[in-house]
């Protein structure tokens, strides 16, 4: 639109702001002498309709129009925090594991099944249950990945650390939020600087730890089976099957699971459990 010359522009009109004083619509719009007189007190009709619309139906001239509903709204969430223990049923009640909000770690060897077991348990539990594996949690790292068949060095253990950091945030979040967690990882009972003391630290002393450990013949044949980064030696295999055998006497929960499959490992993880919220393991 062009302007008449020596015309001011107007000002970009701003959003809950009326026309600026500094300029008037009579000086861009002139009209006959005292065509202004009565400006403001004679109204002015809507301009008609399209052809094919209908008009819209009479209102005031100042009624603003409704503002859009919110399509999306904002949930608080409770934060996440340390796992506390969980209560004991009174003595004449037998905890009910499976539907209790818990926070479980599972460990043990590669080809425990610990995976296996964990994703069962979490698929057939009367309440919102998360599963949670430090393996998958460490390979969202893909550049630069520490492939555990390289070995332990300074960089593996750096990701783990980075991994199971990750894993309790998740899992304190899910808990804070009234969702069940397992997690898995193969934690060395002869390893304090990657034990069970981290884990402690990032999900809370609430955490029930429980040990799979099958016998070597059994995690040899399933290790078989793997692909991948998560297929190890067969000598790599029985090193740490000897070093989880420290478990036993820890005081931790174990099950042999050599000859159960995974239903049958499910429940008995349960009866374990139930025992753990009884009488919490020491750790």
């Amino acid at each position: 639109m062009q302007h008449a010359v020596g015309s001011p522009l107007p000002p970009p009109h701003q959003p809950g702001h009326g026309p600026a004083t500094s300029w008037s619509p009579a000086a861009h719009h002139p009209g006959p002498p005292n065509a202004g007189a009565h400006q403001g007190s004679v109204p002015v009709p809507p301009p008609p309709p399209a052809p094919g619309y209908p008009a819209p139906p009479p209102g005031p001239a100042s009624a603003a129009a409704p503002p859009a509903p919110e399509t999306t709204g904002h949930v608080p969430l409770p934060p996440g925090g340390p796992v506390a223990m969980p209560m004991a049923p009174p003595a004449a009640t037998a905890p009910d594991p499976a539907g209790t909000t818990l926070a479980v770690l599972l460990i043990g060897p590669a080809g425990a099944g610990k995976t296996s077991v964990a994703k069962y348990w979490a698929d057939h539990r009367r309440v919102p249950t998360a599963h949670i594996s430090l393996d998958d949690v460490r390979e969202w790292v893909r550049s630069g990945f520490a492939d555990p068949q390289s070995g332990w060095n300074d960089n593996s253990e750096a990701q783990y650390r980075l991994a199971r950091r990750t894993c309790g945030f998740a899992a304190r979040n899910f808990l804070a939020n009234g969702i069940s967690c397992i997690l898995d990882d193969a934690v060395f009972p002869d390893r304090p600087v990657v034990g069970l003391g981290g884990w402690k630290r990032h999900v809370g002393p609430g955490l029930l730890p429980v040990v799979l450990l099958p016998g070597l013949d059994i995690v040899l044949e399933r290790n078989a089976e793997r692909s991948g980064n998560r297929r190890l030696s067969d000598e790599e295999v029985a090193r740490i099957h000897g070093r989880m055998a420290g478990w036993y006497g820890s005081g931790l929960p174990i099950i042999d699971n050599s000859q159960l499959d995974v239903p049958e490992t499910a429940r008995v993880l349960d009866d374990v459990l139930a025992r753990s919220i009884a009488s919490p393991p020491q750790w």
